[in-house]
């Protein structure tokens, strides 16, 4: 048999905002797909028409527009193995349950919610399977003839995989080895209705996955109890040479406490769980988004690569290129990742950080236009080449920064108390001269200049810089003094400073 061509899926449902979880899922695949130099395909499951949300699709695939995940086929991305939306496969779903209930591998149930409640209060731990379904109202207890008739008579069924009792069914999971279940603890899950005429998930996923020829199945921990379940299905029909491997990631868990990773987490916390700003249509509240936060897309993708799995190095920072390099899918752990949205925080800095002053400037610039200044980008990048190495998002800036651009009304009290002395005055307004005299205001030549003047005086330095800090910038922070001076030319020093003195 020929190698075959990698081939992974992602496969959301259309029921809301995507989960970070199920982002780092989708990555997963594409690092897989990428390295093997296969194909990502991209499935809608909407079989499941009543949790169906508007506007669901739409956000799910800009989710991953924005953070550079691509898909090769899908939804949206054409393929020549479609429709790649389930609700829109109805015939050839319909054909693969009938060849199930031809070949004695499925069968018909009847029975009704109340009757299905009523054998629950009977029988303890009840579940529909070997040991119960010739108690139950099925095609395999009633004649022939009475069940084509209901059907006729457009009776509501569903059809149930008949599960044999006795066997041991073995999954091989990439990252858990060899797992294996017997066949009694299984119950005779239900693969069709008649209501909707649509399959459930665990049909629709196994044919799906057959016949858009799915190699490997990446998908979260969540889904490994129904890995035996899928197992019998290729076997029930006859595709056990084409059977995907499985791998099932480890569950997000919550940054303290015990439990998965849910968005109350991140409403306590404050750090968001989707990747975009969502508004339910429903209930019309808004979650926030790591893009809306003010997360670099590049960023989001390297911390979400390093939750659950390890490059075997001391590297922290990938590209997307790198990840692709180094991604081996043994190495992802067995046990859940705690959720450390303080290390999504520190990679957003380490970005800005990586990132071009100009490139932050063009980001930064709006905010200033924002808040009513008038600016050149080449100075809005000059404050970013003194000032990105102080902030994690480019939003913090503004608080940071304002004084390059705003002279200050008022002086920190706190500031004032402890700077300002009795004799700061006086020190001001004879740097004033000094700096008056200046025919070149660079960073080197009032440097040399001032601490000639200080050391002639013998005054201490700290108290001339710390006094001066004040009249410019207003408070104690910015960057060195004479690179707050020569950005703000000699004009508006002096004019600060004069300010400054008669104020304070």
């Amino acid at each position: 048999m020929s190698e075959r061509r990698v081939r992974v899926r992602f496969a959301p449902s259309p029921t809301g905002a995507l989960h970070i979880g199920g982002v780092r899922t989708a990555l997963y695949n594409y690092l897989f797909a990428r390295q093997h130099g296969g194909d990502l395909v991209f499935r809608i499951e909407d079989t499941d028409s009543t949790r169906f949300v508007p506007g669901a699709e739409e956000y799910i695939i800009e989710s991953f527009r924005w953070l550079g995940i691509k898909f090769d086929e899908g939804v949206s991305f054409g393929g020549d193995k479609g429709p790649y939306r389930q609700s829109e496969r109805r015939p050839i779903y319909k054909k693969y349950v009938d060849q199930l209930l031809a070949d004695g591998k499925a069968y018909i149930a009847f029975d009704t919610p109340e009757e299905l409640e009523q054998k629950r209060q009977e029988i303890q731990n009840f579940q529909y399977d070997s040991r119960t379904r010739l108690l139950m109202r099925n095609s395999l207890t009633m004649p022939k003839e009475e069940v084509d008739e209901l059907i006729a008579d457009g009776r509501q069924y569903v059809v149930r995989i008949k599960i044999e009792p006795g066997r041991e069914v073995h999954v091989h999971d990439m990252i858990r080895g060899e797992v294996v279940v017997k066949s009694d603890i299984l119950d005779d899950k239900v693969l069709y209705k008649s209501a909707d005429e649509l399959p459930t998930y665990h049909l629709a996923n196994i044919v799906d996955d057959h016949l858009m020829e799915i190699t490997h199945v990446i998908r979260g921990e969540e889904w490994l109890p129904s890995a035996p379940l899928h197992v019998l299905l290729y076997e029930a029909f006859g595709w056990q040479d084409t059977m995907p491997q499985f791998a099932h990631l480890p569950l997000l868990l919550k940054p303290e406490g015990k439990g998965k990773l849910s968005k109350r987490d991140g409403d306590r916390l404050g750090f968001p769980v989707f990747p975009l700003e969502w508004h339910d249509p429903k209930t019309g509240e808004v979650s926030s988004g790591y893009r809306e936060s003010g997360y670099f897309p590049e960023a989001v993708v390297n911390f979400l690569a390093l939750l659950g799995w390890n490059p075997g190095t001391e590297q922290e920072l990938f590209t997307l290129d790198e990840l692709v390099e180094a991604f081996d899918i043994s190495r992802c752990s067995k046990a859940g990742a705690k959720y450390d949205y303080l290390k999504g925080i520190w990679f957003n800095h380490e970005y800005i950080l990586k990132k071009s002053n100009e490139e932050i400037a063009g980001l930064f610039a709006p905010i200033v236009a924002n808040n009513g200044v008038e600016e050149s980008l080449e100075r809005v990048t000059k404050v970013v080449s003194m000032m990105k190495d102080r902030v994690s998002f480019v939003k913090e800036l503004w608080p940071l920064c304002s004084f390059f651009f705003i002279a200050p009304t008022s002086y920190d009290e706190k500031t004032v108390k402890k700077r300002w002395k009795e004799y700061s005055a006086q020190q001001m307004t004879e740097l004033m001269q000094v700096l008056e005299g200046l025919d070149d205001f660079s960073v080197e030549s009032q440097e040399q200049t001032v601490h000639q003047w200080i050391e002639q005086k013998e005054y201490k330095l700290g108290d001339v810089m710390n006094a001066w800090r004040l009249t410019l910038v207003g408070e104690g922070k910015g960057p060195g003094m004479f690179d707050i001076s020569a950005f703000l030319g000699k004009e508006e020093t002096l004019k600060r400073m004069r300010r400054a003195i008669e104020t304070l």
